[in-house]
Parts: C-alpha cells; structure tokens; sequence
C-alpha cells in the first residue's frame, strides 16, 4: 500500500452501491430448503419490512450511528442484502455532531404506497419524522417532522381503502413520563403531518407493561396493531384488532418465549407473499451483539395472526430454529449483509457507520494503488474522558457470537505533536482496543480496555511495547457472544496475545461494534492519520 492520497471525499451513502457477498460466519440459509433462526446475526433492532414488486425491503433503528436507517433487500425473506441507507444525516445536524448515545432514530416503519416509499420514525427528543423515495435506491428526502414533541416514538403509518390516512405510535417513559400506552391519529393522506390530536387505544398498564413498537395494518375488515409488550429482553408479541382505527381493541399474546431460548421475542413487521404466506420478522436481544432477526410463520386462527409454532386451538406460538423457507417465485442466491472490506471502492462500504454526524475531514479512500480507507487525526472533543464521547469512530457490527477480525494497518503520526494515536476498538458502554500512540520515546502500541465508559470509566493500559514500525497487523478473536482476545503481528504471519480476554458490553440500545479511529490531543492545523489496508472476518 503506497502513500499516495487521491482526494476522493467520502460520500455519506443516501442508498449507497450494495455489497453482494456471503458470510463465513452465519448465513441462516441450510441450502436445503430450511433456513436457521437468526437470518441475520446482527444488530438490526426494530426491524420492519415491507413488499416492493418481489422484493422485501428491510430497515431497522440506527440510533445515534450515521448513516440511518440501513436499507436491506431480499426476495425470499432469509437472504438479505444491505443496500445502502436512507438517512444521510440524524436532524438537528449541530445537535449530533457528538455522539448522542440511545438517541437517534428510534423504531422505523417502512410502507409502500400509491407507488412510493415511506419511512417513519421517532426521535424521542424531537418528534416524528418521516422521509420518502420513489424507489429504494433513492434519492430519499429530507426529514419531515410529523409531530413535534418529548417521547413520541415506534410510529406507523395506515393508508386506509377510503383514502383516508392514520399513524399510531407510543410513548417513551422516559422522555414523556407516560409509557404502556398506544395511540393513534388521523394523518393527512400525503403523510406529512397529523390531522387530529392522538387518542389513546390502549392501556397496558395492567397486563402488558411497557407496551410499545406499534405496527399498523388493516386485513379482512380489521384494523390490526402488532406491538411487544413486557420489555426488551422478557417480553412477548401482542395483536390488537378493532373494526375502527380507534377501537375498542381487543388483544391477544400471540407469541412468547414459551420454553425455548429465543427470548424476548420483541417486535417487528409482518409480511404477505406472493405465495399466500405470511411473515413475521422480530429481534431477539443476545446483549454485546445486540438485537438479532429472527422470522417466523405467521397462520391466521379466526383472523388472529399465530407466530411462530403453536399448540393445537392456541392463540400463541412460540419462535421456530428452523423451519421451511418462505416459497418463491424466482431462483434466490445465497447473500449476507457484508463483513470484509479491501476497501478498493471509491466510497463508504455499506457495513461502516460513524458514531455521530461525520465532517468532511473525517476520511478518504483511495482506490488506487491496491486501496485502501485513511482516517485523519481528529481532536478530541473538549469534555473528552474516552472514546465513549468522540464522534470519527468507523465501526461496523458483529456479524456472530463467534468470530475473527483481522485487519492490516498503517500510522502515520504528524512527528510535531505527541498524543496522536489510532488503532482497532471493540466498541460498547465498555470498550477495549489496541492503540498505536505518538510519544516522546516514538511509537508504542497498546492494549488498552475502559470499564463502563457509559458511567464515565477510564482508559486502563494492560500491555504496552514500543514499535519500530508504522505497519502492524491487528487481530480480534471474538467467542462466546461476549469475549474478546486481541493479538497483534507485525508481518502478517505470526501473532502475539496482547492483554488479558476482554468482557464486551453491549451499546446504549445498540450492540457492540468494531472498527477504526484516529484523534488527537492538540488542536493544530494539520493532523496525522491511519490507513486502513483491509479488514477480514474468519471463524
């Protein structure tokens, strides 16, 4: 990898090239004729789909990581591919600028109507925004807020037969003092903004606390809202139906945990096919990897929708391991979200997020020359304690309870100052990493790990050498859904453990995620910076 800069500015993706490729450490599909729970072993929280021609379109929360809403096709429900994404940047751009951790882009729904794509969702600061495309590729418009206000949240549009409009979402506790409880609201038909103030449907108060993730549909004359209810973790599914969209609703469980170990299950979208089935994706939290998607069946019992397998005459499934794939009606390659980089692209690869809005000094790529990502130094932000607080951090999620990254690297210091450094991080409310740091003494790599960076822990160093070299390759074997164990070489061939196993925690609403940085302690007027050879995942 040579140092020769092409200045290609980094295009945050608005619906960016897709990556078409296949894990070598999860793929759901068995290849004979079943798939495996999780399709995707990956944190796509609040899943939701949607139906355009034969394909499926997928999108989940994204929180406080740029760019949103992650866009991912499919055409048989167990094959997906992570197309690009439909937010460029999270709204206010100043007031996430620095990480805004839990905050963000809560809970979307994607809809398909009079040949258009919707996408809303809450901001549990702001309100209800809502973005549309012509087509899944984009380009995608700006945010629309819906609905102003603290805690509004999990929103849901219904285009009803008689061309009118309405949306139903929930409350966040902790921003409106109000949970367990839905509502719904006239929408203007072009779904821009609400027609009549918001009427509470239903009280979970009693039987289903912490009801919320509403999904809104209409089927054989009822008007159907799919919600979890009893927390992320513990919870279970619930169906709402009513002949009016604001009730009365009456309510069943239609599937819970039961006795297997797919906890949860938590909410999501449903689907009909082509074939005449019917779909339900939904997370299952597995905390550091964060919330994975699961899909289920969905049967129709006295126009109650089952999930999942149940019982004889019973109302409630429970979430399948296994089970027959959906039917098509096209031939369906075997693909999965992208995980290895060689970074020979002009531009940002769909699997990489920052942690807040991005700046354009942040990073280029050059194609040329083999290819390759250089990340500047950025200073740290003045309230810095760790990087639980910089924004230029380039990660991507964990694609597996059991994995390798390796990745090879390059640090170029500007030799003027002391303090720069860069390195690989296992990022979470704790964080581990390893580091190649500026000093006076030259260049020392690191492994260095911060307990409950959340709670404003500090940066512990656990090992530390000096290096004669720019170049290092760094290796990170994570096992057990939680461990981590970083390794370093400096040719490629031979790796050496580097500090003790690391016990991962998850994000704020998000899993863990891996990747680069590059900062610095002094605000100068030129920066350093890390190049990004490759990054690999291996079992």
């Amino acid at each position: 990898m040579k140092n020769t800069l092409l200045t290609l500015l980094i295009a945050i993706l608005s619906a960016g090239a897709s990556a078409t490729s296949i894990s070598d450490v999860w793929v759901s599909d068995l290849g004979n004729g079943q798939f495996k729970n999780p399709v995707i072993y990956a944190d796509y929280s609040d899943p939701d789909v949607c139906k355009v021609g034969d394909a499926y379109i997928m999108t989940a929360s994204s929180f406080n990581c740029v760019p949103g809403l992650p866009l991912l096709r499919s055409y048989d429900l167990v094959n997906w591919e992570l197309i690009g994404y439909a937010l460029n940047k999270l709204q206010p751009e100043d007031h996430f600028a620095l990480p805004q951790h839990g905050g963000g882009v809560w809970a979307p729904s994607i809809r398909y109507n009079n040949k258009k794509l919707y996408i809303y969702w809450g901001d549990p600061d702001f309100g209800i925004y809502m973005i549309s495309a012509s087509q899944v590729e984009g380009p995608w418009s700006e945010p629309i807020l819906v609905k102003a206000g603290k805690g509004l949240i999990d929103p849901s549009p219904l285009w009803d037969s008689n061309g009118k409009a309405y949306l139903s979402f929930a409350l966040a506790g902790s921003r409106a003092g109000l949970k367990s409880v839905l509502l719904v609201a006239e929408m203007h038909p072009e779904g821009t903004h609400l027609l009549s103030d918001a009427r509470i449907v239903f009280d979970g108060h009693k039987e289903h606390e912490t009801i919320e993730g509403t999904k809104f549909y209409k089927r054989n004359g009822y008007y159907y809202i799919l919600a979890p209810a009893g927390g992320v973790a513990t919870g279970w599914q619930v169906a709402l139906r009513a002949k009016n969209p604001f009730g009365p609703f009456e309510i069943k469980t239609v599937m819970h945990q039961g006795s297997t170990h797919i906890n949860g299950p938590h909410q999501g979208g449903w689907v009909h096919t082509d074939a005449g089935e019917d779909w339900f994706l939904h997370f299952q939290d597995v905390g550091v990897v964060g919330r994975i998607v699961h899909l289920n069946p969905v049967k129709w019992i006295e126009d109650w929708p089952v999930m999942g397998n149940a019982p004889k005459d019973s109302f409630t499934g429970v979430p399948l391991r296994t089970a027959d794939k959906p039917k098509v009606v096209r031939t369906v390659d075997v693909v999965t979200p992208p995980e290895n980089d060689e970074f020979t692209a002009a531009q940002m690869g769909v699997q990489w997020q920052w942690h807040a809005n991005p700046s354009h000094t942040y990073a280029y790529y050059n194609p040329l020359d083999g290819g390759w990502l250089r990340l500047y130094s950025v200073p740290k932000p003045d309230a810095y304690v760790s990087l639980w607080s910089i924004p230029n951090l380039y990660l991507q999620k964990l694609p597996a309870p059991v994995f390798t990254a390796t990745t090879k690297l390059r640090f170029e210091p500007n030799t003027g100052i002391q303090g720069e450094r860069a390195g690989f991080v296992l990022m979470g409310r704790s964080y581990a990493m390893i580091s190649i740091e500026q000093t006076s003494a030259g260049l020392v790599v690191s492994q260095i790990a911060c307990e409950r960076a959340d709670r404003g822990g500090k940066e512990t160093v656990h090992a530390s050498e000096p290096l004669n070299q720019n170049d290092l390759y760094i290796r990170m074997r994570f096992t057990n859904g939680e461990k981590a164990q970083f390794s370093y070489s400096l040719d490629g061939t031979e790796f050496v453990d580097f500090g003790p196993d690391f016990q991962a925690l998850e994000g704020q609403w998000i899993g863990a995620k891996m990747g680069f940085f590059c900062s610095r302690e002094e605000k100068t007027n030129d920066a350093g910076w890390l190049d990004v050879d490759w990054i690999r995942i291996t079992p």
